[in-house]
Formats: structure tokens, C-alpha cells, sequence
């Protein structure tokens, strides 16, 4: 159903009429010290495309690599940050693989459940469409002044709150998304051997998996979404011109309500750009245009790279406010940040 058209963030395979995987795979090196917090956000990243697909996350695969030498209490830590963030999300570690590597690593790969009739792909925005923003962005030049040794306490704390954060929360105020008890049966707390001896025929099993792709009972989405990703390492310019270019639209934003994190303002001034903010810049501000005095660190992270950064919800702007006014109940910084436009050039136009 999904796959490499249009960039989309995870893959979606239909097995049945109303039953469809979503598949997704995404692993790095630490940006953090802190091994425990490391494995948290690698876990959280890589559970964010299954939630920006619309779907559920059901199980995981641990992918390692690891120095031969190094130390297995670091690794140990790691395994336990991610341990924690699955179990948060419900989603279930299955196995993995690991090698060794000189250089650390480590992610997932997740498989979510997904009703076919309701996966959100990055096309589907339409004229009139208002955008919001989950997140605050700049996680990428605050790691950079991490690595450099030069972030205060305060930046480096709103950056992990941020990269640890689930976007589980806001899928569940959008209506999908969110895993609970309800979903797990009393076979699924039964030994291995009550399970064969009462095993359930074809049908049933199939029905027990379509049950936990849509809930315990008929979801209703609570809002009208059009279309929906996430923003990680090509930014939310590069994000919002995938989700552009798949529906044929252009894209107006609104740089100042763009939320910022705590010390991402100063990363930019004191120069700690990633090479992937670069790198960004250098392939997509082609397609954008500059209309009025929007301030230069502020283009500039436009183009950041996040690692576990926010959804950006395309839907119809009279939903807009209450959409961010329920997240920000949550203590997410949601904004409306802009609006989608008839296609034109340029695709994007930033405004103050």
C-alpha cells in the first residue's frame, strides 16, 4: 500500500481487507553521554514513523553494534533505555541482532497494525489546510553542542524531555494510535503450552488481529486529518516539502510560531551546526522563498535535523486550534505554524 513513492515514513503491506502492517527501521550513533537516556531516545525514534503512518506499534527488533572491547554494563544501560520506551508504548521487543562495530549503534525495527482504510501518508494535504506542529524543533544543534562540550544544563534537559517523548500522546488526541490493556487477551498471559493446547482455528487468530489493529471497540479519528509525518533528519522544511510535493500543494509557514527549544536560538548564533543542517539547507532552500523579515536563526533551523522530533498534522483549519489546544493540555508544545496552499511556486514561502 505504501512504499517508496513519495518518501513516506514507514512502509504499509496489506495482509487482509481490514488489516495492514506498517514497517520501519531507524538506528545511529549516541548523541547523548548518558547511555540509559541514549537508549530511550533511540527507542523513541524509532517508534515515531509507526505512529506517523496512523498506526499502532506491536513488536520490535533490537538492532547492535557494539565494540568488541567495550564495556557491557554501557550496553546493558542502553538495552534498559529502550526496554523502557517500548513498554511505554506497548510495543513488545521480539529479538534483535547485534555485531561488532568500533563505532556504537543503535535502533529498531518496528512493526505497527494499521486499519488499510485509515493509514496517513504524507500526501493528501489539501488547499485550506491549516499545520500544526507537535514539537519544539533545534535537537540537532543542541546535540552538536553536546558533543562540543559546550551545552548548558538547561538546553540539554529540554532537548532529552523532548527526544523521549513519545508522539504516542498526540497520536491518541488525533484518535489512533495508542495501546491498551484491553487489547491483551487471556491467551496472551497463558504458558506457551496452555496457548497450543487451546489454539484458536484461522479465523479466530485473524480476528484477534484485526481486534488490536482498531481497539477493543470501532475508533472513531477524532479529527479530520488530510495528512501526517513526522520531522526528523531532513527538518521541517525538508518534511513539509515531502508532504508538499505528494499532495501537489505549497506550503506557507509561519516561522515565528515555528516552537523552539531552550538554547537552540544561541546554538545557531555560537555556530554548533550539524553538517546535516547543512547538508539539508543545501538541497532544499531551493524551493523556498523568504517573505518579510524573518530572523536568521530562525531560517536556519528551519533546517535542523531532529532525531525523535514532533508530527506535522495537515487537517482543516477550523480544527486547528482545538487540535493544538488538546495537545498543549498534554505539556506538548503544539503550534499552529502555517497553512497549505493551491501548488505554486515557491513551494514553500517562510513569513514571519
Amino acid at each position: 500500500m505504501v512504499g517508496f513513492d513519495h518518501a513516506d515514513d514507514a512502509g504499509v503491506y496489506q495482509i487482509a481487507p481490514d488489516l495492514a502492517l506498517v514497517q520501519t527501521v531507524d538506528f545511529f550513533t549516541p548523541i547523548v553521554d548518558d547511555p540509559y537516556t541514549f537508549g530511550q531516545i533511540a527507542a523513541t525514534n524509532s517508534l515515531s514513523d509507526v505512529y506517523a503512518m496512523g498506526g499502532r506499534p506491536l513488536t520490535a527488533l533490537a538492532m547492535v553494534c557494539f565494540p568488541e572491547k567495550g564495556d557491557l554494563e554501557i550496553l546493558e544501560r542502553i538495552l534498559a533505555g529502550g526496554l523502557s520506551k517500548m513498554m511505554e508504548a506497548g510495543c513488545t521487543i521480539v529479538g534483535g541482532h547485534s555485531i561488532r562495530d568500533d563505532e556504537t549503534k543503535f535502533g529498531y525495527s518496528v512493526t505497527g497494525l494499521i486499519n488499510p482504510k485509515r493509514v496517513l501518508t504524507n500526501g493528501g494535504a489539501k488547499p485550506g489546510d491549516a499545520l500544526v506542529l507537535t514539537k519544539a524543533i533545534g535537537t540537532g544543534v543542541i546535540s552538536t553542542a553536546i558533543k562540543k562540550g559546550k551545552a548548558e544544563e538547561a538546553w540539554i534537559d529540554a532537548a532529552v524531555r523532548s527526544m523521549t517523548t513519545l508522539n504516542k500522546q498526540a497520536a491518541e488526541v488525533l484518535g489512533f494510535g495508542g495501546v491498551t490493556t484491553n487489547h491483551v487477551g487471556a491467551d496472551a498471559l497463558a504458558r506457551p503450552e496452555e496457548r497450543r493446547s487451546s489454539a484458536k482455528n484461522p479465523a479466530q487468530l485473524r480476528s484477534a488481529a484485526q481486534t488490536m489493529a482498531s481497539g477493543p471497540t470501532q475508533v472513531v479519528p477524532k479529527f479530520d486529518v488530510h495528512s501526517l509525518t513526522d520531522i526528523t533528519g531532513f527538518g521541517l522544511i525538508g518534511h513539509a516539502r515531502e508532504m508538499a510535493l505528494a499532495s501537489n500543494v505549497a506550503v506557507r509557514l509561519h516561522a515565528d510560531a515555528v516552537p523552539l527549544l531552550d538554547g537552540a536560538v544561541e546554538c545557531v548564533r555560537a555556530g554548533f551546526i550539524p553538517g546535516g543542517l547543512k547538508a539539508n539547507r543545501d538541497f532544499a532552500e531551493c524551493i523556498v522563498e523568504y517573505s518579510g523579515s524573518v530572523a536568521d536563526e530562525r531560517k536556519t533551523l528551519l533546517f535542523d535535523p531532529q532525531t525523535a522530533g514532533g508530527l506535522l498534522i495537515s487537517l482543516p483549519a477550523d480544527e486547528a486550534d482545538r487540535l493544538a489546544s488538546e495537545l498543549k493540555k498534554l505539556d506538548l508544545p503544539a503550534a499552529r505554524i502555517g497553512e497549505i496552499e493551491a501548488a505554486m511556486k515557491p513551494v514553500i514561502r517562510a513569513v514571519p
